[in-house]
């Protein structure tokens, strides 16, 4: 059971990053359905650049680099050209998937160098990692993991605890009335809309470098749209994202340790169980009525200065 619950965790990183940059998007007001498409651009250029480099943070800043730059033209069009925000998503993760199928396929099949892989192997933290069952689980991991705990917490100040996290709150509830007090409204959104398509990189990176250190087509396989999911799940909470993305981490596993433990059973049936319960959280969220957890007011909707 610990094994599994470790595994979990891992299973949960790329879900992670991928359901906080959603979730600081929207916070912001924009809906950004490229999750996929950034995770799948993420995931191809930190594979190319750990193949060719053999460097393991050039490989993060690349990856890093590459979803932010999918963020971008996803920003330019629909908050400078006032866009469509659901449309241009859904075109961003079309773009990012043929550009991941054609930058990728000189590399199918071939694995990242050892020297990147030493760095992000499981490295377990002194004295916590000697927790009982607790440390097992939690403090014998990669540094991507250790990362996304810190960031959760960070995001969760951030928002909750500081003027800025205000501000982004007003923008995303009411963008006219943030705009009359003072806010910059754009550079709100184009920095949270960049910060959330980093993460989304980042998510796809953990995918190609770590958790399948090696280049196959469609690496992401629809973890981008679970993760717009557990934004509505998790109630746009980064903390609750952890816990939602652990959940979701083992569902998506869960078949693989029933093989494991003997169960004879058909193996699409528990791949199904993750996108099934996608479906069951949206259907669920969208006929609650109560005000707590409701997404911002202001999600999707463009904003235009001189109407306001």
């Amino acid at each position: 059971m610990i094994t599994f619950l470790a595994a979990c965790v891992v299973a949960s990183i790329p879900l992670l990053f991928a359901t906080v940059g959603e979730l600081i998007t929207e916070k912001a007001g924009n809906t950004n359905l490229g999750v996929e498409g950034m995770m799948l651009m993420g995931a191809v250029m930190a594979f190319v650049t750990s193949y060719n480099t053999g460097s393991a943070l050039l490989t993060v800043v690349v990856a890093i680099v590459a979803g932010a730059v999918g963020a971008l033209l996803y920003a330019f069009l629909t908050i400078s050209l006032r866009a469509n925000q659901i449309v241009t998503g859904l075109t961003l993760t079309i773009f990012g998937t043929g550009f991941a199928k054609f930058v990728g396929q000189p590399y199918l099949g071939k694995g990242v160098p050892t020297e990147v892989t030493v760095v992000f192997a499981k490295k377990p933290i002194p004295l916590l990692s000697d927790i009982p069952a607790f440390g097992k689980i939690f403090f014998n991991q990669d540094i991507f993991v250790y990362f996304a705990y810190i960031m959760c917490i960070v995001f969760a100040i951030y928002m909750y605890r500081t003027r800025m996290g205000v501000n982004l709150k007003a923008v995303g509830e009411n963008t006219a009335a943030a705009d009359a007090s003072g806010i910059n409204v754009m550079l709100y959104k184009y920095v949270h809309v960049l910060i959330g398509g980093a993460l989304c990189g980042l998510g796809g990176a953990y995918l190609s470098i770590v958790r399948v250190p090696l280049w196959q087509e469609d690496i992401v396989n629809g973890r981008g749209w679970i993760a717009v999911a557990l934004v509505i799940f998790v109630a746009w909470n980064p903390i609750k994202a952890f816990f939602g993305a652990i959940i979701f981490g083992g569902l998506s596993i869960l078949g693989m340790q029933l093989q494991v433990m003997g169960v004879s059973f058909s193996q699409y049936i528990f791949d199904m169980v993750p996108y099934v319960c996608t479906i069951l959280i949206v259907i669920f969220s969208t006929s609650q009525k109560r005000k707590e957890g409701q997404a911002p007011a202001d999600l999707s909707n463009n904003y235009f200065r001189e109407e306001r």
